[in-house]
């Protein structure tokens, strides 16, 4: 394996991209001006493809000496949980999305920002353990 790029990383980022633009490229912007119904759906199931591009991104062309510490995995955790918390707390008060979706805004930047940083993480550490020299 070349010390720059896993090639395997690399395909998982092609195919991971092409996921991505197909899913909120094509079915949410259609979903949202169709019916609607499946748009949530959609955006839950973009989440896996986006966490793959970074977790593509860390594995395939990040270069950690030592083992990397799971600090920007567990932040992102974190980030996602807690953005997903207040989004629950604000439907709970009745500030619906399609009331106020300026609302929102926050939440769903975190959600995104925090699973970027657990793919990110995840592919760095699975970077330097597979970099390790056999005992």
């Amino acid at each position: 394996m070349d010390s720059r790029s896993d090639p395997g990383a690399t395909l998982l980022l092609v195919v991971s991209l092409l996921a991505v633009a197909l899913v909120y490229g094509v079915l949410v912007p259609g979903d949202v001006l169709g019916d609607g119904s499946r748009t949530v759906l959609y955006v839950v199931v973009g989440w896996v493809p986006f966490t793959l591009v970074f977790y593509a991104l860390g594995r395939g062309f990040s270069s950690p000496d030592a083992l990397p510490s799971m600090r920007s995995a567990d932040a992102g955790l974190a980030l996602v949980l807690v953005s997903l918390l207040v989004s629950l707390g604000l439907e709970t008060l009745g500030l619906s999305p399609e009331q106020l979706p300026e609302a929102y805004v926050l939440q769903a930047i975190g959600i995104f920002v925090g699973l970027a940083l657990f793919g990110w993480g995840i592919g760095r550490r699975s970077r330097a353990i597979g970099q390790r020299p056999d005992p």
